[in-house]
Protein backbone atom coordinates (compact mmCIF):
# COMPACT_ATOMS: atom_id res chain seq x y z
CA UNK A 1 0.00 0.00 0.00
CA UNK A 2 1.57 3.26 -1.15
CA UNK A 3 -0.28 5.83 0.98
CA UNK A 4 0.44 6.04 4.69
CA UNK A 5 -2.81 7.94 5.13
CA UNK A 6 -4.87 5.20 3.44
CA UNK A 7 -3.09 2.49 5.38
CA UNK A 8 -3.62 4.26 8.69
CA UNK A 9 -7.25 4.99 7.84
CA UNK A 10 -7.95 1.36 6.94
CA UNK A 11 -6.24 0.12 10.09
CA UNK A 12 -8.13 2.55 12.33
CA UNK A 13 -11.47 1.93 10.64
CA UNK A 14 -10.86 -1.81 10.73
CA UNK A 15 -10.20 -1.70 14.47
CA UNK A 16 -13.21 0.56 15.02
CA UNK A 17 -15.46 -1.63 12.85
CA UNK A 18 -14.42 -4.76 14.68
CA UNK A 19 -14.85 -3.08 18.06
CA UNK A 20 -18.25 -1.63 17.13
CA UNK A 21 -19.36 -4.99 15.73
CA UNK A 22 -18.48 -6.74 18.98
CA UNK A 23 -20.12 -3.97 21.02
CA UNK A 24 -23.22 -4.03 18.79
CA UNK A 25 -23.49 -7.81 19.04
CA UNK A 26 -23.19 -7.57 22.79
CA UNK A 27 -25.79 -4.78 22.84
CA UNK A 28 -28.10 -6.87 20.68
CA UNK A 29 -27.80 -9.84 23.02
CA UNK A 30 -28.37 -7.64 26.04
CA UNK A 31 -31.36 -5.96 24.41
CA UNK A 32 -32.84 -9.32 23.46
CA UNK A 33 -32.39 -10.59 26.99
CA UNK A 34 -33.98 -7.47 28.49
CA UNK A 35 -36.91 -7.67 26.06
CA UNK A 36 -37.45 -11.29 27.05
CA UNK A 37 -37.38 -10.31 30.70
CA UNK A 38 -39.87 -7.49 30.12
CA UNK A 39 -42.23 -9.75 28.18
CA UNK A 40 -42.01 -12.46 30.82
CA UNK A 41 -42.75 -9.88 33.49
CA UNK A 42 -45.79 -8.70 31.49
CA UNK A 43 -47.07 -12.26 31.12
CA UNK A 44 -46.75 -12.83 34.87
CA UNK A 45 -48.41 -9.50 35.63
CA UNK A 46 -51.29 -10.24 33.23
CA UNK A 47 -51.81 -13.66 34.81
CA UNK A 48 -51.99 -12.17 38.28
CA UNK A 49 -54.48 -9.53 37.12
CA UNK A 50 -56.72 -12.24 35.69
CA UNK A 51 -56.41 -14.20 38.92
CA UNK A 52 -57.60 -11.13 40.81
CA UNK A 53 -60.59 -10.63 38.53
CA UNK A 54 -61.80 -14.23 38.44
CA UNK A 55 -62.81 -16.29 41.44
CA UNK A 56 -64.05 -19.84 41.92
CA UNK A 57 -67.68 -18.81 42.58
CA UNK A 58 -68.01 -17.09 39.22
CA UNK A 59 -71.59 -17.74 38.02
CA UNK A 60 -72.18 -18.99 34.53
CA UNK A 61 -73.92 -15.79 33.45
CA UNK A 62 -70.92 -13.67 34.43
CA UNK A 63 -68.53 -16.12 32.89
CA UNK A 64 -70.51 -15.86 29.64
CA UNK A 65 -70.25 -12.06 29.81
CA UNK A 66 -66.48 -12.29 30.28
CA UNK A 67 -66.20 -14.65 27.34
CA UNK A 68 -68.26 -12.27 25.18
CA UNK A 69 -65.96 -9.42 26.29
CA UNK A 70 -62.89 -11.41 25.25
CA UNK A 71 -64.48 -12.20 21.86
CA UNK A 72 -65.39 -8.54 21.39
CA UNK A 73 -61.83 -7.58 22.22
CA UNK A 74 -60.68 -9.68 19.29
CA UNK A 75 -63.03 -7.80 16.96
CA UNK A 76 -61.79 -4.44 18.27
CA UNK A 77 -58.20 -5.55 17.85
CA UNK A 78 -58.85 -5.90 14.13
CA UNK A 79 -60.31 -2.41 13.95
CA UNK A 80 -58.60 0.93 13.29
CA UNK A 81 -57.77 1.39 16.97
CA UNK A 82 -56.33 -2.08 17.41
CA UNK A 83 -52.79 -3.37 17.19
CA UNK A 84 -51.47 -6.24 15.12
CA UNK A 85 -49.82 -7.80 18.15
CA UNK A 86 -53.07 -8.10 20.16
CA UNK A 87 -54.14 -11.33 18.47
CA UNK A 88 -50.72 -12.80 19.23
CA UNK A 89 -51.49 -12.74 22.93
CA UNK A 90 -53.65 -15.47 24.52
CA UNK A 91 -55.48 -15.69 27.86
CA UNK A 92 -57.13 -18.80 29.28
CA UNK A 93 -58.56 -19.93 32.61
CA UNK A 94 -58.86 -23.58 33.61
CA UNK A 95 -60.44 -25.26 36.56
CA UNK A 96 -58.48 -27.42 38.95
CA UNK A 97 -58.94 -30.43 36.65
CA UNK A 98 -57.54 -28.58 33.63
CA UNK A 99 -60.86 -28.05 31.86
CA UNK A 100 -61.14 -24.69 30.04
CA UNK A 101 -63.41 -22.11 31.61
CA UNK A 102 -62.55 -18.91 29.76
CA UNK A 103 -60.22 -18.06 26.89
CA UNK A 104 -59.43 -15.46 24.31
CA UNK A 105 -59.88 -16.23 20.63
CA UNK A 106 -56.15 -16.94 20.27
CA UNK A 107 -56.10 -19.25 23.33
CA UNK A 108 -55.24 -22.88 22.59
CA UNK A 109 -58.23 -25.25 22.53
CA UNK A 110 -58.52 -28.38 24.63
CA UNK A 111 -57.58 -29.30 28.13
CA UNK A 112 -54.60 -27.87 29.93
CA UNK A 113 -52.74 -31.15 30.36
CA UNK A 114 -53.05 -31.78 26.62
CA UNK A 115 -51.52 -28.39 25.89
CA UNK A 116 -48.74 -28.85 28.41
CA UNK A 117 -48.15 -32.51 27.70
CA UNK A 118 -48.84 -33.68 31.27
CA UNK A 119 -50.85 -36.67 32.48
CA UNK A 120 -52.84 -35.14 35.29
CA UNK A 121 -53.19 -32.52 37.90
CA UNK A 122 -50.29 -33.80 39.87
CA UNK A 123 -47.99 -33.31 36.94
CA UNK A 124 -48.93 -29.69 36.28
CA UNK A 125 -46.23 -27.21 37.21
CA UNK A 126 -46.54 -23.42 37.20
CA UNK A 127 -44.01 -20.97 35.80
CA UNK A 128 -42.65 -20.08 32.38
CA UNK A 129 -42.83 -22.61 29.57
CA UNK A 130 -42.22 -22.75 25.81
CA UNK A 131 -44.41 -24.78 23.45
CA UNK A 132 -44.96 -25.28 19.72
CA UNK A 133 -48.52 -24.77 18.42
CA UNK A 134 -49.75 -24.49 14.83
CA UNK A 135 -46.24 -24.07 13.56
CA UNK A 136 -45.52 -21.17 15.92
CA UNK A 137 -43.52 -21.06 19.08
CA UNK A 138 -45.31 -19.65 22.12
CA UNK A 139 -44.04 -18.42 25.43
CA UNK A 140 -46.40 -19.38 28.31
CA UNK A 141 -46.81 -18.45 31.92
CA UNK A 142 -48.95 -20.75 34.03
CA UNK A 143 -50.16 -19.46 37.39
CA UNK A 144 -51.80 -21.64 40.06
CA UNK A 145 -54.59 -19.72 41.83
CA UNK A 146 -54.75 -21.94 44.90
CA UNK A 147 -57.52 -20.06 46.80
CA UNK A 148 -59.87 -20.29 43.82
CA UNK A 149 -58.56 -23.66 42.58
CA UNK A 150 -57.95 -22.23 39.12
CA UNK A 151 -55.15 -22.30 36.56
CA UNK A 152 -54.39 -19.03 34.77
CA UNK A 153 -52.52 -19.30 31.47
CA UNK A 154 -51.12 -16.30 29.60
CA UNK A 155 -49.14 -16.95 26.39
CA UNK A 156 -47.49 -14.92 23.65
CA UNK A 157 -46.06 -15.77 20.27
CA UNK A 158 -42.26 -15.77 20.16
CA UNK A 159 -42.07 -13.97 16.80
CA UNK A 160 -43.53 -10.86 18.46
CA UNK A 161 -40.60 -10.79 20.82
CA UNK A 162 -38.16 -11.41 17.96
CA UNK A 163 -39.53 -8.54 15.91
CA UNK A 164 -39.34 -6.15 18.81
CA UNK A 165 -35.82 -7.27 19.70
CA UNK A 166 -34.70 -6.80 16.09
CA UNK A 167 -36.23 -3.35 15.94
CA UNK A 168 -34.52 -2.37 19.17
CA UNK A 169 -31.21 -3.79 17.91
CA UNK A 170 -31.52 -2.02 14.55
CA UNK A 171 -32.25 1.24 16.24
CA UNK A 172 -29.27 0.77 18.52
CA UNK A 173 -27.09 0.04 15.47
CA UNK A 174 -28.26 3.04 13.46
CA UNK A 175 -25.98 5.54 15.26
CA UNK A 176 -23.00 3.25 14.64
CA UNK A 177 -23.84 2.77 10.95
CA UNK A 178 -24.32 6.49 10.46
CA UNK A 179 -21.39 7.50 12.65
CA UNK A 180 -18.80 5.15 11.14
CA UNK A 181 -18.52 7.01 7.78
CA UNK A 182 -18.44 10.32 9.62
CA UNK A 183 -15.80 8.94 11.95
CA UNK A 184 -13.84 7.74 8.92
CA UNK A 185 -13.91 11.23 7.45
CA UNK A 186 -12.74 12.73 10.73
CA UNK A 187 -9.93 10.15 10.97
CA UNK A 188 -8.94 10.93 7.38
CA UNK A 189 -8.69 14.64 8.18
CA UNK A 190 -6.88 13.97 11.47
CA UNK A 191 -4.33 11.69 9.81
CA UNK A 192 -3.79 14.25 7.07
CA UNK A 193 -3.19 16.93 9.67
CA UNK A 194 -0.83 14.64 11.56
CA UNK A 195 1.14 13.85 8.37
CA UNK A 196 1.39 17.48 7.33
CA UNK A 197 5.02 17.82 8.54
CA UNK A 198 5.97 14.83 6.39
CA UNK A 199 4.27 16.38 3.38
CA UNK A 200 6.08 19.66 4.07
CA UNK A 201 9.42 17.82 4.24
CA UNK A 202 8.68 16.06 0.94
CA UNK A 203 7.69 19.36 -0.67
CA UNK A 204 10.89 20.97 0.60
CA UNK A 205 12.95 18.14 -0.91
CA UNK A 206 11.15 18.45 -4.26
CA UNK A 207 11.81 22.20 -4.37
CA UNK A 208 15.56 21.84 -3.78
CA UNK A 209 17.94 22.47 -6.64
CA UNK A 210 19.35 19.29 -8.20
CA UNK A 211 22.91 20.25 -7.23
CA UNK A 212 22.03 21.31 -3.66
CA UNK A 213 23.57 19.01 -1.05
CA UNK A 214 23.14 21.33 1.91
CA UNK A 215 21.49 20.14 5.12
CA UNK A 216 17.73 20.21 5.40
CA UNK A 217 16.22 23.33 7.00
CA UNK A 218 16.31 23.28 10.80
CA UNK A 219 12.56 23.82 11.13
CA UNK A 220 10.69 22.24 14.07
CA UNK A 221 9.66 18.66 13.32
CA UNK A 222 7.83 15.93 15.23
CA UNK A 223 10.00 13.42 17.06
CA UNK A 224 9.18 10.72 14.50
CA UNK A 225 10.67 12.78 11.63
CA UNK A 226 13.86 13.84 13.39
CA UNK A 227 15.64 10.50 12.69
CA UNK A 228 14.61 10.78 9.02
CA UNK A 229 16.01 14.31 8.76
CA UNK A 230 19.22 13.28 10.52
CA UNK A 231 19.59 10.25 8.23
CA UNK A 232 19.07 12.43 5.14
CA UNK A 233 21.60 14.94 6.44
CA UNK A 234 24.14 12.15 6.95
CA UNK A 235 23.43 10.82 3.47
CA UNK A 236 23.88 14.28 1.94
CA UNK A 237 27.11 14.73 3.87
CA UNK A 238 28.39 11.37 2.61
CA UNK A 239 27.43 12.25 -0.97
CA UNK A 240 29.17 15.61 -0.59
CA UNK A 241 32.28 13.91 0.73
CA UNK A 242 32.19 11.32 -2.07
CA UNK A 243 31.84 14.00 -4.74
CA UNK A 244 34.65 15.96 -3.10
CA UNK A 245 36.91 12.92 -3.19
CA UNK A 246 36.10 12.33 -6.83
CA UNK A 247 36.85 15.95 -7.68
CA UNK A 248 40.12 15.81 -5.76
CA UNK A 249 41.05 12.56 -7.46
CA UNK A 250 40.36 14.00 -10.90
CA UNK A 251 42.22 17.20 -10.07
CA UNK A 252 45.18 15.27 -8.65
CA UNK A 253 45.27 12.92 -11.62
CA UNK A 254 45.09 15.80 -14.10
CA UNK A 255 47.78 17.69 -12.18
CA UNK A 256 50.19 14.79 -11.96
CA UNK A 257 49.66 13.44 -15.48
CA UNK A 258 49.91 16.80 -17.17
CA UNK A 259 53.67 17.10 -16.64
CA UNK A 260 54.58 13.53 -17.80
CA UNK A 261 52.39 13.95 -20.87
CA UNK A 262 54.01 17.27 -21.70
CA UNK A 263 57.45 15.70 -21.25
CA UNK A 264 56.40 12.78 -23.45
CA UNK A 265 55.27 15.18 -26.17
CA UNK A 266 58.54 17.08 -26.06
CA UNK A 267 60.66 13.93 -26.17
CA UNK A 268 58.52 12.51 -28.96
CA UNK A 269 59.01 15.72 -30.95
CA UNK A 270 62.73 15.53 -30.29
CA UNK A 271 62.82 11.92 -31.46
CA UNK A 272 60.95 12.83 -34.64
CA UNK A 273 63.23 15.78 -35.26
CA UNK A 274 66.47 13.96 -34.48
CA UNK A 275 68.83 13.47 -37.41
CA UNK A 276 71.42 11.39 -35.60
CA UNK A 277 70.76 7.90 -34.18
CA UNK A 278 72.34 8.85 -30.86
CA UNK A 279 69.96 11.81 -30.45
CA UNK A 280 67.00 9.61 -31.35
CA UNK A 281 68.06 6.92 -28.87
CA UNK A 282 68.46 9.48 -26.09
CA UNK A 283 64.97 10.90 -26.80
CA UNK A 284 63.47 7.39 -26.80
CA UNK A 285 65.15 6.62 -23.46
CA UNK A 286 63.63 9.81 -22.05
CA UNK A 287 60.24 8.74 -23.41
CA UNK A 288 60.61 5.33 -21.71
CA UNK A 289 61.49 6.97 -18.38
CA UNK A 290 58.53 9.37 -18.67
CA UNK A 291 56.15 6.49 -19.49
CA UNK A 292 57.45 4.55 -16.49
CA UNK A 293 56.90 7.53 -14.19
CA UNK A 294 53.38 8.10 -15.57
CA UNK A 295 52.62 4.43 -15.01
CA UNK A 296 53.75 4.70 -11.39
CA UNK A 297 51.55 7.76 -10.90
CA UNK A 298 48.52 5.99 -12.41
CA UNK A 299 49.11 2.89 -10.29
CA UNK A 300 49.39 4.91 -7.09
CA UNK A 301 46.29 6.92 -7.95
CA UNK A 302 44.29 3.74 -8.54
CA UNK A 303 45.56 2.30 -5.27
CA UNK A 304 44.54 5.45 -3.42
CA UNK A 305 41.09 5.38 -5.03
CA UNK A 306 40.60 1.76 -3.96
CA UNK A 307 41.34 2.71 -0.37
CA UNK A 308 38.68 5.40 -0.21
CA UNK A 309 35.70 4.67 2.13
CA UNK A 310 33.13 2.41 0.49
CA UNK A 311 35.39 1.60 -2.48
CA UNK A 312 36.51 -1.81 -1.21
CA UNK A 313 34.27 -4.59 0.01
CA UNK A 314 37.07 -7.04 0.93
CA UNK A 315 36.16 -8.61 4.28
CA UNK A 316 38.96 -8.77 6.88
CA UNK A 317 40.75 -12.10 7.21
CA UNK A 318 43.33 -13.63 9.51
CA UNK A 319 46.84 -12.70 8.36
CA UNK A 320 50.25 -13.73 9.65
CA UNK A 321 52.23 -10.51 9.27
CA UNK A 322 55.73 -12.02 9.57
CA UNK A 323 55.57 -14.10 6.33
CA UNK A 324 54.02 -11.10 4.59
CA UNK A 325 56.92 -8.85 5.63
CA UNK A 326 59.43 -11.46 4.48
CA UNK A 327 57.72 -11.74 1.10
CA UNK A 328 57.83 -7.99 0.52
CA UNK A 329 61.47 -7.81 1.61
CA UNK A 330 62.32 -10.59 -0.84
CA UNK A 331 60.61 -8.72 -3.69
CA UNK A 332 62.36 -5.41 -2.89
CA UNK A 333 65.77 -6.89 -2.04
CA UNK A 334 67.06 -6.49 -5.66
CA UNK A 335 66.49 -2.74 -5.44
CA UNK A 336 68.48 -2.58 -2.22
CA UNK A 337 71.27 -4.75 -3.67
CA UNK A 338 71.41 -2.50 -6.72
CA UNK A 339 72.20 0.39 -4.37
CA UNK A 340 74.51 -1.75 -2.22
CA UNK A 341 72.18 -1.26 0.78
CA UNK A 342 71.83 -3.58 3.77
CA UNK A 343 68.20 -4.70 4.23
CA UNK A 344 67.50 -6.58 7.47
CA UNK A 345 64.53 -7.90 9.46
CA UNK A 346 64.33 -8.14 13.24
CA UNK A 347 61.50 -10.31 14.65
CA UNK A 348 61.17 -12.99 17.30
CA UNK A 349 60.27 -16.23 15.53
CA UNK A 350 58.36 -17.63 18.50
CA UNK A 351 55.92 -14.70 18.73
CA UNK A 352 52.42 -14.70 17.26
CA UNK A 353 52.07 -12.09 14.48
CA UNK A 354 48.51 -12.85 13.41
CA UNK A 355 45.86 -10.13 13.03
CA UNK A 356 42.61 -9.44 11.21
CA UNK A 357 43.07 -7.22 8.18
CA UNK A 358 43.17 -6.70 4.44
CA UNK A 359 46.14 -8.71 3.10
CA UNK A 360 46.57 -6.91 -0.25
CA UNK A 361 46.33 -3.52 1.43
CA UNK A 362 48.96 -4.45 4.03
CA UNK A 363 51.23 -5.61 1.20
CA UNK A 364 50.92 -2.20 -0.45
CA UNK A 365 51.67 -0.51 2.89
CA UNK A 366 54.87 -2.55 3.32
CA UNK A 367 55.93 -1.96 -0.28
CA UNK A 368 55.54 1.78 0.04
CA UNK A 369 57.34 2.07 3.38
CA UNK A 370 60.26 -0.14 2.38
CA UNK A 371 60.52 1.32 -1.15
CA UNK A 372 60.56 4.86 0.29
CA UNK A 373 63.35 3.86 2.70
CA UNK A 374 65.36 2.33 -0.17
CA UNK A 375 64.83 5.41 -2.33
CA UNK A 376 65.88 7.99 0.27
CA UNK A 377 68.72 5.98 1.84
CA UNK A 378 72.10 6.73 0.21
CA UNK A 379 74.30 4.11 -1.41
CA UNK A 380 75.71 1.51 0.98
CA UNK A 381 73.20 2.59 3.64
CA UNK A 382 71.19 0.48 6.06
CA UNK A 383 67.47 -0.26 6.22
CA UNK A 384 66.01 -2.19 9.12
CA UNK A 385 62.46 -3.58 9.43
CA UNK A 386 61.47 -4.61 12.95
CA UNK A 387 58.36 -6.45 14.06
CA UNK A 388 57.19 -6.86 17.66
CA UNK A 389 54.08 -8.46 19.14
CA UNK A 390 52.12 -8.08 22.35
CA UNK A 391 48.70 -9.28 23.46
CA UNK A 392 46.62 -6.78 21.49
CA UNK A 393 48.93 -5.04 18.97
CA UNK A 394 51.72 -5.61 16.46
CA UNK A 395 54.47 -2.97 16.31
CA UNK A 396 55.93 -2.40 12.83
CA UNK A 397 58.89 -0.06 12.26
CA UNK A 398 60.98 0.76 9.17
CA UNK A 399 64.23 2.59 10.00
CA UNK A 400 66.86 3.89 7.59
CA UNK A 401 70.25 5.60 7.71
CA UNK A 402 69.33 8.31 5.27
CA UNK A 403 69.41 12.07 5.75
CA UNK A 404 66.16 12.07 7.74
CA UNK A 405 63.44 14.71 7.70
CA UNK A 406 63.25 17.76 9.98
CA UNK A 407 60.42 17.48 12.53
CA UNK A 408 58.75 20.60 11.14
CA UNK A 409 58.39 19.01 7.68
CA UNK A 410 57.30 15.51 8.65
CA UNK A 411 53.58 16.16 8.55
CA UNK A 412 53.90 17.44 4.98
CA UNK A 413 55.11 14.02 3.88
CA UNK A 414 51.53 12.73 4.24
CA UNK A 415 50.22 15.28 1.74
CA UNK A 416 49.43 13.92 -1.69
CA UNK A 417 52.08 14.56 -4.37
CA UNK A 418 54.53 16.11 -1.91
CA UNK A 419 58.07 15.02 -2.75
CA UNK A 420 61.19 15.80 -0.80
CA UNK A 421 64.27 16.74 -2.77
CA UNK A 422 64.70 15.53 -6.33
CA UNK A 423 62.70 12.32 -5.93
CA UNK A 424 61.14 10.86 -9.08
CA UNK A 425 58.25 9.29 -7.18
CA UNK A 426 54.62 10.27 -7.37
CA UNK A 427 54.50 11.66 -3.82
CA UNK A 428 51.69 9.29 -2.83
CA UNK A 429 53.53 6.53 -0.93
CA UNK A 430 53.12 7.84 2.62
CA UNK A 431 49.59 9.12 1.88
CA UNK A 432 48.60 5.61 0.82
CA UNK A 433 50.35 4.05 3.84
CA UNK A 434 48.58 6.44 6.21
CA UNK A 435 45.22 5.58 4.64
CA UNK A 436 45.84 1.81 4.97
CA UNK A 437 46.92 2.25 8.59
CA UNK A 438 43.74 4.24 9.26
CA UNK A 439 41.62 1.46 7.77
CA UNK A 440 43.31 -0.95 10.20
CA UNK A 441 42.71 1.24 13.25
CA UNK A 442 46.23 2.67 13.43
CA UNK A 443 48.23 5.74 12.41
CA UNK A 444 51.68 6.25 10.93
CA UNK A 445 54.25 8.02 13.11
CA UNK A 446 57.47 9.60 11.82
CA UNK A 447 60.33 9.50 14.35
CA UNK A 448 64.08 9.80 14.50
CA UNK A 449 65.71 6.55 13.46
CA UNK A 450 68.31 4.86 15.67
CA UNK A 451 70.29 4.40 12.43
CA UNK A 452 70.48 8.16 11.98
CA UNK A 453 67.75 8.75 9.43
CA UNK A 454 63.93 8.49 9.59
CA UNK A 455 61.85 5.82 11.33
CA UNK A 456 58.27 5.07 10.24
CA UNK A 457 56.36 3.31 13.02
CA UNK A 458 52.78 2.12 13.40
CA UNK A 459 50.90 -0.03 15.93
CA UNK A 460 48.39 -2.40 14.30
CA UNK A 461 45.63 -3.79 16.54
CA UNK A 462 45.01 -7.51 16.17
CA UNK A 463 41.26 -6.90 15.89
CA UNK A 464 40.46 -3.45 14.41
CA UNK A 465 37.28 -1.81 15.68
Amino acid sequence: MKSIRNRTLLLVLGVLSLSLSLISYRSYRDAQHEVEELFDARLAQSARLLAGLIDADLPDSRRALLQDALDAALVQARGPLGHEYENKLAFAVYDSDGAPLLGSASAPPGRLETLLGSNGDGDLQGGFLSRERDGQRWRLFLLRDAPDALWILVSERADVRGELAQKIARRSLQPDLIGLPLLGLLVWLAVGWGLRPLAQMARSLRQRAPDSLAELPRQPLPDELLPIRDALDRLLAQVTELLGREKRFLADAAHELRTPLAVLRIHAQNALAATEPAERDAALQQISAAVERAGRVVGQLLTLARLEPGASETPPSSIDLLPLVRQELAELAPLALERDQELTLEAAEADDYRLLGDGPALSILLQNLIANAIQYTPLSGRIQVSLEADVSHLQLAVSDSGPGVPAAQRERLFQRFFRQGDSSGAGLGLAIAARIAELHGSRVELLDSPLGGLQVRLSLPRRPA
